[in-house]
């Protein structure tokens, strides 16, 4: 014979709102200051190298990331200061923020795959160096240190995503931090025309004891 009960059974409930805003700001938070480090790091890094001629003889040149192009790392600047940004907004400037983030992300990743096959800043710094205005690098190699600033540039993406996605979720900067906090006045009390001392004290406040 089978028993019914009122009481219903505990049921697992699924990941709330709240736990999915906290793993996303998590991951955001995490994949975004990464990817900004990761971006900036690599445009300081070789990324090609060759040879010019210079009186007869060959001359090593390098480029690093830096001379190729200034655009990764001035995008993840951008994102960075986009991703700390996100906090200090609310609802649709949060959106505006977060997709800045988003296209720092994917500006960074298009720059840094152009410049992985760019050989004009060793072409540029052949010419300075031969005198010669037409001259080119010869024995032009690439690292990878450009796919490097492209896997930046994805981290930084993924960070804008997740912004997009979960950024209602998240926690926004406290209203004290928005606005200056009024401090309350501090009550004098009045003078005792029977103690002497606080008339004295009235009268150095420019205040009338009587």
């Amino acid at each position: 014979m089978e028993y019914v009960t009122a009481v219903p059974h505990p049921r697992s409930e699924a990941p709330g709102p709240a736990r999915a805003g906290r793993r996303s700001l998590a991951v955001a938070l995490l994949s975004g200051a990464l990817g900004a480090a990761v971006a900036l790091l690599a445009t300081r890094q070789r990324w090609s190298e060759g040879t010019a001629t210079v009186a007869g003889g060959a001359f090593p040149l390098t480029a690093r990331g830096s001379d190729v192009t200034g655009v990764p790392a001035a995008l993840a600047i951008v994102g960075l200061a986009a991703l700390v940004a996100v906090f200090a907004v609310r609802k649709g400037g949060r959106l505006l923020v977060a997709a800045l983030l988003a296209l720092s992300g994917a500006g960074t990743v298009a720059a840094a795959l152009t410049g992985a096959s760019d050989g004009s800043a060793l072409d540029e710094k052949a010419a300075e160096a031969s005198g010669d205005t037409s001259a080119t690098v010869a024995a032009l190699s690439y690292t990878a240190w450009p796919y490097v600033a492209a896997v930046g540039g994805v981290l930084l993406l993924l960070a804008g995503l997740l912004a997009l996605r979960y950024g209602r979720l998240w926690p926004a900067m406290s209203g004290r931090y928005e606005r200056g906090t009024a401090r309350p006045r501090r009550t004098v009390p009045a003078a005792d025309p029977d103690r002497p001392e606080d008339l004295w004290k009235a009268l150095d406040r420019g205040e009338d004891p009587t």
